[in-house]
């Protein structure tokens, strides 16, 4: 029997899929945390932040999976350049705003990223495929001055 190539194509990518549903099963991992960030970096350092925003505020696939996604704040004033499920943010400064704990993770992204360059910071959140408030896990990572950040909910 000859394949066709679309039909190659889809039973290679049905392949792929079935492979990977036991890992998305789960829910990301920190390691798919730090690759989304890292390439959020790549594509800053090549193409700049603004087209960094576009693909986040466009939900982009490469940036934006269900809960796992990139925002985008400013290393110096704090305020939220781009975020895909929380457009109200953009353009505000947030810094000291706490989460539902009373902790200021804004405050400690902007001071780890300015004194160490990239790191995780663990705080409340909104998880925006239930709505619940639950502990979050985020890897930042500095670029020029931006701050990209992408977390992953504990379970």
């Amino acid at each position: 029997m000859k394949l066709s190539a679309t039909m190659f194509s889809t039973a290679a990518a049905l392949c792929l899929a079935l492979a990977a549903a036991p890992a998305l099963a789960n829910g990301p991992t920190e390691k798919d945390a730090i690759a989304m960030v890292e390439r959020g970096v790549a594509l800053v350092k090549a193409k700049g932040k603004d087209e960094m925003m576009k693909k986040i505020n466009a939900k982009d696939a490469e940036y934006v999976q269900g809960e796992l996604y990139i925002d985008m704040r400013d290393l110096k004033t704090g305020i939220v350049l781009a975020h895909p499920y929380n457009p109200s943010i953009v353009g505000k400064d947030l810094t000291d705003v706490p989460d539902a704990s009373g902790k200021k993770y804004r405050r400690e992204i902007i001071d780890l990223a300015a004194a160490k360059g990239k790191g995780w910071v663990d705080y409340q959140y909104k998880n925006p495929t239930n709505g619940k408030i639950e502990p979050k896990t985020t890897f930042i990572q500095r670029v020029d001055d931006v701050v990209l950040e992408a977390g992953i909910y504990k379970k």
